[in-house]
């Protein structure tokens, strides 16, 4: 059976995947990521931003240091652990997407997104009726 479920629904299919991959791929090359210059953990703590980012380090270097001493203590192992997930919390929450297209190239964008999406509903419709159509007649028989 042809994708689509009929003659022709390969033309469906295989241009609503264009449309949409065009339009995502178009999308996401329109995004620009930049870097706050505070995060979520050095913004709240440092009374409006000015801690040192050198702060937030410390948790992590006091269970490095305390780790190489003893590394049997299991408190250093999950300071260690907290003291990493800090780090990433304040790398990840420094991330900053900025979209800089126009609005008439967004609206193409996402009509292109849309048209392709429509275009791949409609080949499995297509496809779900025929199979539909197939099991009643060989009922019928």
């Amino acid at each position: 059976m042809k994708p689509g479920g009929e003659e022709g629904g390969e033309g469906l299919f295989f241009g609503g995947v264009a449309l949409l991959g065009l339009g995502i791929y178009l999308f996401f090359d329109s995004v620009h990521v930049a870097t706050a210059p505070f995060g979520w953990i050095s913004s709240r703590f440092g009374g409006g931003g000015t801690t040192s980012m050198g702060l937030i380090f410390i948790p992590f270097m006091i269970a490095v240091g305390i780790l190489f001493f003893d590394a049997k203590k299991r408190w250093a192992w999950w300071l260690a652990g907290l003291g990493l997930a800090i780090i990433a919390v304040e790398i990840m929450s420094r991330v900053r997407f900025v979209l800089d297209m126009k609005t008439t190239h967004m609206l193409m964008l996402l009509a292109m997104i849309a048209a392709g999406a429509g275009l791949l509903a409609r080949s499995y419709l297509i496809h779900s009726r025929s199979d539909q159509g197939e099991e009643r007649s060989d009922e019928t028989s």
